[in-house]
């Protein structure tokens, strides 16, 4: 076996030990080199983060309101401290409870009916094979993301009033009698959900199906090979491969699980008493709670819970993930 020549091994031995030092240069120098090297890249992500210092970060002292009995005659830090009262008091009343109850409730039936009909929406579309109908089904399906939820509102009172509503004379035509469906909460559950999905459907479907495409024609053309019929393609090939899409997705929106849609439900209930019980939310309480009674403390209350509880849940959740599948965890 040849030898390696004494200049070779100097040589190998000098880049080695120059290898080292850069890499100890790098470790020494840390994030500032990084800042200098990529100042171009940084001041491109300044406007972002003065964005979410001025709107997330500083607005975050109001959270002092939750402790204390504001006063609009004294100043954020001359109110009285109150402690935990304020949230004693939502706790005892069984409000903090109704409200957690719905706004999950209801974000779990978004997230899941959601993601399953988008899913489904997607792969339909995908299979079509005619181009111009493909692109008008998508256009039609994705038109009412674009729709106001005032507009939304305008539609549904138009549907289901009792007085001239198209239900109601509907059901007079044909020898029925009116439907108060404003006095009957259990059927908000549903019909909440269902303008919700009519909504938003076809923005999530996008996403699926852009998922969809980048999927190599690879894996199709060996399955039909194999002889896989549509159904076991499907299956097979495109419901995995959009499992890490779904799991990025899921994680987004539970951070977002206790934020609820107040302009859905504001607008759909309005001040309707009556169904409050089954759709009021914490986004709606808090609402209420600063625009009738002006209760400053008890609405941040209400929002720090909020916002805790989102943040507990989305570190759970991405902490299984990770666990389960490094690669699908946010962070």
């Amino acid at each position: 076996m040849n030898q390696p020549l004494p200049e070779s091994s100097a040589m190998l031995a000098t880049d080695s030990r120059l290898n080292e030092r850069r890499l100890a240069n790098g470790r020494k120098k840390g994030f500032f080199y990084e800042l200098i090297r990529n100042r171009i890249l940084f001041l491109m992500l300044l406007p972002t983060l003065v964005f979410f210092l001025i709107n997330s970060y500083i607005p975050m002292v109001g959270i002092y309101y939750a402790f204390t009995q504001f006063d609009f005659n004294t100043s954020l830090f001359e109110a009285k401290f109150v402690g935990l009262q304020n949230f004693r008091f939502l706790w005892q009343s069984g409000t903090l409870t109704k409200l957690t109850l719905n706004t999950v409730g209801y974000n779990a039936a978004f997230i899941l009916f959601g993601n399953v009909l988008a899913i489904v929406c997607a792969i339909l579309l995908n299979e079509l094979k005619g181009r111009y109908f493909k692109k008008i089904a998508q256009s039609v399906m994705f038109l009412p993301y674009f729709v106001s939820f005032v507009i939304l509102s305008v539609i549904v009172y138009n549907i289901f009033n009792y007085d001239n509503g198209f239900l109601n004379t509907l059901l007079m035509q044909l020898g029925s009698e009116r439907v108060d469906v404003y006095n009957k909460p259990w059927v908000w559950i549903f019909l909440i959900i269902l303008f919700y999905l009519w909504k938003n459907l076809g923005y999530s479907m996008v996403i699926y199906l852009a998922a969809i495409t980048g999927i190599s024609d690879e894996y199709y053309e060996a399955a039909k090979m194999d002889g896989a019929n549509i159904f076991q393609r499907i299956w097979y090939i495109t419901v995995p491969m959009l499992k890490s899409t779904f799991v990025v997705l899921l994680l987004f929106a539970l951070g977002s699980i206790m934020k609820g849609q107040f302009d859905l439900f504001y607008q759909l209930i309005g001040n309707n008493g009556v169904l409050y019980n089954t759709t009021d939310i914490l986004d709606t309480y808090v609402y209420r709670s600063l625009k009738v009674t002006f209760d400053v403390g008890m609405a941040s209350a209400a929002g720090v819970y909020q916002s805790l509880f989102g943040f507990i849940l989305i570190m759970t959740v991405n902490y299984i993930i990770r666990k389960l599948n490094d690669e699908y965890a946010l962070f």
